[in-house]
């Protein structure tokens, strides 16, 4: 029986292109979610392959301030943004800034002029797969932010938290509200008001690192700038390990191990094991 893995009516139609387009390369947006991590990769299909550009997980946001709800609308928005930095850096398209400072406004990456002549900003196609694309998923905090990275993503504003079905308008209020952890930021405050017990386990790592409520829009705040600053920053002790040998591994591996134990001493652990259950049935 074959496993329903993937769509193949809506993959066919992200990665087939147009004859007139000449072989030119069709880009994705790949984002998927797993319980502790938000991947986004930005990849393009031939014939025989995948290509891979660019790829980015939420657990490298740790290296830019951002160590707990790795996995929340706010930190999908930074991984799409992450991703597309990282890709704009590696193609020499970093004048497509995007929006530097997320206002929550609905926009479209649009041309720049570039030594006199206009150029057209990157594009690529959101892919979800087998997701479902209910308003206010986190995949659309993933394009959100890949679209303010400046990459141009068609989209629409109604997938959006603060999207009014009734008046047809979106609330840049909410969404922003939605990108710098404010959403999370309100549940701090109604558990510490009304169950405090419950909201020193929920957000026991906060607590510890000294984040409040207060302070999560500024953190998010200078996450999104470092990101544009440097987008492939490694770890602080990334030289470090590179540097260790061969010997400093094989050692670290051995704390791990188990000693494998000779004929004789497995002899004797047997014997001993006799001894205790006839001492203990007496």
């Amino acid at each position: 029986m074959k496993e329903r893995q993937t769509t193949t009516y809506a993959r066919k139609r992200l990665i087939t292109q147009s004859k007139n387009k000449y072989n030119a390369q069709k880009y994705r947006l790949v984002a998927r979610f797993t319980k502790r991590d938000i991947i986004c990769q930005i990849v393009t299909s031939e014939i025989t392959s995948v290509k891979v550009l660019a790829a980015a997980y939420s657990q490298e946001l740790r290296r830019y301030g951002i160590t707990h709800g790795q996995t929340n609308w706010a930190a999908a928005y930074a991984t799409g943004l992450l991703v597309v930095r990282r890709a704009l850096k590696k193609l020499g398209l970093e004048d497509f800034v995007g929006v530097e400072k997320a206002d929550g406004e609905y926009r479209l990456t649009e041309s720049i002029e570039v030594e006199g002549e206009e150029r057209r900003p990157w594009k690529a196609f959101l892919d979800v797969d087998l997701a479902r694309t209910s308003t206010g998923a986190r995949y659309f905090g993933a394009m959100k932010g890949a679209s303010d990275g400046g990459i141009l993503i068609a989209h629409s504003e109604s997938r959006f938290p603060g999207y009014d079905v009734e008046s047809k308008e979106l609330d840049a209020e909410i969404l922003r509200k939605y990108i710098f952890g404010g959403h999370v930021a309100e549940c701090m405050e109604t558990l510490a008001d009304d169950d405090e017990e419950r909201y020193n386990s929920q957000f026991k790592g906060y607590v510890n690192d000294g984040i409040d409520a207060d302070g999560l829009e500024d953190l998010y705040q200078a996450a999104h700038y470092m990101i544009r600053a440097d987008p492939f920053k490694q770890d602080e002790d990334a030289d470090e390990k590179k540097d260790r040998g061969r010997d400093y591994w094989k050692m670290e591996s051995k704390k791990y191990k188990n000693k494998k134990l000779t004929y004789n001493e497995k002899k004797e652990r047997i014997r001993n094991k006799i001894e205790v259950i006839k001492s203990n049935e007496r």
